[in-house]
């Protein structure tokens, strides 16, 4: 009988329901929901399949404990009481690589990751009856996370955050991680067979998280995970399995009209070449062309992109200009939506327009804000057409 987990998937805070949507629809059950995070029930094809088709989550952690603890005796004792040999095999390398604490009595991030080590290796010494560990086997990360004096102890399953895709091996000056700009395609109205253009696309990547949505493209097709080596916990089979569903949900033979447009001509050569790494460069079509020249022949297209915000004083003298330029654009562009994520606080003011909808979120550690202007919805299409 396979033995089922609990599994915490960490997003961008504010994303949490558009993951919990995605982790539904990969047909697992959500166990809790809380700032950050969404947990659930899976088993260990879950593992491989929430590592590859997840578009929002940053990575998959194998829940192990949750305890409260306010000493670090409590700490020391309550790690020691986790079934560790159930989990990490004899040559297993094993430590805290990541511990974060909120609103509890032990904050010391470094303190807590060396007592939880000496914990478990008290633990597997006598498991194993060795007084040495080689540690010279497959890795077991763990991430720790403290909130009001209570412990949550994952091992991270993902080995790189998942936002790294695999193609994106060039960057423009602000990026944006992969999982938040498909968690903010994912928030609009916005699919597949309906136009998309970015005017600030950077490197490219709204358009090519776009086009990896419209042709069913499974995230981490393209890249490895650190649990693939597990052998003690999750069979091959599992991670082949999920590979070969994976390559047959896609389908690049979907029509698009995808466009992303930059005033840097260097820019735009760097956003082709990642979407030709990302495999979906015939989706896209690409353009150096500057925010003035923003136009579409066509009705009820979205908007969908990252402007600049200025994050320098000589950057910033030229936001007025460039948000009034882009308002200008837009209204012009007749029934279209149009989504935009910015610290820019004066962002409304210049397009013009107060937007339909303000969503708060952090971008890192940085306060952004994503507008929403709803054009009309496009008249429904009649049978066969």
């Amino acid at each position: 009988m396979r033995k089922h987990y609990e599994l915490i998937a960490p997003c961008h805070f504010g994303m949490e329901a558009v993951l919990k949507k995605e982790i539904i629809d990969l047909g697992y059950e959500i166990s809790q929901v809380e700032d950050g995070r969404v947990t659930f029930i899976g088993d260990d094809e879950a593992i491989c399949r929430a590592n590859v088709f997840l578009r929002t989550a940053e990575r998959i952690l194998l829940k192990v404990g949750c305890f409260q603890a306010e000493t670090f005796e409590e700490l020391f004792q309550q790690t020691k009481a986790i079934p560790w040999e159930e989990l990490i095999p004899k040559d297993g390398k094993f430590w805290v690589a990541k511990a974060s604490s909120i609103k509890s009595k032990l904050f010391s991030p470094s303190d807590i990751q060396s007592i939880m080590k000496k914990a478990m290796v008290e633990r597997l010494k006598q498991h194993y009856g060795v007084s040495w560990f080689e540690e010279n086997g497959s890795s077991y990360p763990l991430r720790v996370f403290l909130y009001k004096d209570r412990v949550t102890v994952g091992i991270d399953t993902s080995g790189e955050s998942l936002h790294k895709r695999g193609y994106r091996t060039l960057t423009s000056k602000a990026p944006i991680t992969e999982t938040l700009a498909a968690a903010l395609i994912l928030l609009t109205p916005w699919r597949g067979d309906r136009i998309l253009v970015d005017p600030f696309c950077g490197s490219g990547t709204f358009p090519i998280e776009a086009a990896m949505i419209a042709a069913n493209m499974a995230p981490g097709m393209n890249r490895s995970f650190l649990s693939e080596d597990w052998q003690n916990l999750i069979p091959k089979k599992c991670w082949y399995e999920a590979m070969d569903e994976a390559n047959e949900l896609l389908d690049l033979s979907v029509e698009t009209d995808i466009q992303g447009y930059d005033i840097d001509g260097d820019i735009v050569k760097a956003a082709r070449s990642n979407a030709e790494l990302a495999g979906v460069e015939e989706l896209i079509h690409f353009q150096q062309r500057p925010v003035s020249a923003l136009s579409h022949p066509k009705k009820y297209g979205f908007i969908i992109t990252n402007p600049p915000y200025g994050k320098r004083l000589e950057e910033k003298e030229n936001l007025p200009a460039l948000y009034r330029e882009f308002g200008e654009r837009f209204a012009a562009l007749d029934s279209w939506s149009a989504y935009l994520i910015t610290a820019y606080e004066d962002a409304e003011k210049y397009i013009g327009r107060k937007a339909d909808k303000n969503r708060k979120i952090y971008n890192g550690m940085m306060k952004t804000y994503f507008y929403q202007f709803m054009g009309p919805r496009p008249p429904k299409k009649k049978v066969g057409e």
